[in-house]
């Protein structure tokens, strides 16, 4: 190897402990940024493509060359934040999220098409209701259509603010005053998409009671009380009850259309009729329970000889409620809060996963872009694909090692000022030959 050989390599150590020392400057930068993933430093050695050294079996090592890689996969240390809305990955995931193209118009924000991915969690709500992390990144997940609760498959940006309260699924009537013959009484009723129906009770007299023991006997046929909803159905074998009632117009045993007792039939014991509804509207079959009151009790319900109150027939269904805010779940699933303390999901947070997540791309704000090296995202919801889970009311912070890469700072330095001893040396030998000449 000649003396200019000798300076070639010895600029490529040089440039090779510079980015080391790049490196790890940003490294200990950003040793408090969170959710970023300390970049290492790997030396490779280069060799001469002298042919005619290879032919006598020798290798002419020619320099070094430094590449930068990013652990992205490390998993930095989870930290408990006062952010309730903040977010931790305990696993090989990322956030989806976007970055904005324009200006805010009529509470909506337009969106750039590329997408990022980002294991910064810190995530806080703008004026508009879109959540973004503290590097100006929006998280991009599944909304909840707002009138059914459905959860969309479509993956856009989050956006949540002014939730309106969507009705809870019906799961008792309860119905109490004295009931006559030939008379309906109908409520609304809400399936698992918080859809209205209306579901009527009608109550006929026999001519004597089941026993002839002085009481009286009504049947109940229950049935969808809208002619204009054709989603639903009640089941046939809950359409029809027999109610028998005593002497003093109580309820006395409830049996169902092939004459079996409901319920025990002894004194205090609940009088329910379970009814089964089902929709044609995508909504999950449900049961209704039909309270009607206590066996041997006054109260509930009554024949109207012994009762002359109207009978009232309210649903357990919660209506309205005011928005108050979101939580977060380890699930991903984002949470309306209301006044009336029900919570209700609005959205699910999205996580992506790669095939070789070190060949991602960093761009600035600790996010990353998708590289013909890493494979293209797979996105999905929490958990899917090996995304790990979620740490709620928390932050990922840096895998920066300050006690190794301060060690390592010193050695890159003394490396460093060894490449330069060797220009030094070089240029002095080269003086020296210029000089024979002289």
């Amino acid at each position: 190897m000649s003396i200019f050989n000798s300076l070639t390599t010895a600029v490529a150590g040089i440039n090779a402990q510079s980015t080391a020392f790049t490196n790890l400057s940003n490294n200990i930068a950003n040793s408090q940024t969170v959710g970023y993933k300390a970049s290492d430093t790997s030396f490779q050695d280069t060799v001469s493509n002298n042919l005619a050294s290879y032919a006598q079996g020798q290798a002419v090592s020619d320099g070094v060359t430094a590449y930068t890689t990013s652990q992205t996969q490390k998993q930095g240390t989870i930290s408990a934040s006062t952010n309730t809305l903040a977010l931790a990955i305990s696993g090989n995931g990322f956030f989806d999220v976007s970055q904005p193209s324009g200006q805010a118009t009529a509470g909506k924000e337009t969106f750039s098409d590329q997408q990022y991915f980002t294991r910064n969690g810190n995530f806080y709500q703008d004026k508009n209701g879109y959540l973004f992390n503290t590097s100006g990144y929006y998280l991009n997940g599944y909304m909840v259509d707002p009138k059914t609760g459905t959860l969309n498959n479509t993956l856009t940006q989050i956006q949540i603010s002014d939730v309106a309260f969507r009705p809870t699924e019906t799961t008792t009537l309860t119905m109490s005053g004295g009931v006559d013959t030939g008379k309906t009484y109908s409520q609304t009723v809400y399936d698992s998409t918080s859809q209205s129906h209306t579901l009527s009770t009608t109550w006929t007299q026999t001519t004597t009671s089941s026993d002839n023991t002085g009481g009286s006997t009504y049947t109940v046929a229950i049935a969808n009380g809208d002619s204009t909803d054709s989603t639903l159905s009640v089941g046939s074998d809950t359409s029809t009850y027999t109610v028998d009632f005593d002497s003093s117009g109580n309820i006395k045993d409830v049996k169902d259309s092939s004459g079996n007792l409901v319920g025990t039939g002894y004194s205090g014991s609940s009088a329910t009729l379970p009814i089964t509804l089902t929709y044609s509207n995508g909504a999950a079959s449900q049961t209704v329970d039909l309270d009607l009151g206590t066996v041997g009790s006054s109260a509930g319900t009554t024949t109207a000889a012994a009762n002359s109150t109207t009978p009232t027939l309210t649903s357990d269904s919660v209506t309205s409620g005011t928005y108050q805010g979101i939580s977060m779940e380890s699930d991903g699933s984002i949470m309306a809060t209301f006044s009336n303390g029900d919570t209700q999901l609005v959205g699910k947070v999205a996580l992506a996963s790669f095939v070789n997540p070190n060949g991602l791309m960093a761009v600035d704000g600790q996010a990353y872009q998708a590289t013909s090296a890493s494979g293209s995202a797979t996105i999905g919801t929490v958990g899917s694909n090996g995304t790990g889970i979620l740490k709620t009311s928390s932050t990922e912070s840096s895998t920066t090692d300050l006690t190794s890469d301060l060690s390592s700072l010193i050695v890159t330095q003394e490396a460093y000022t060894a490449n330069t001893k060797i220009v030094t040396t070089a240029d002095t030998l080269l003086q020296a030959t210029i000089a024979m000449i002289r």
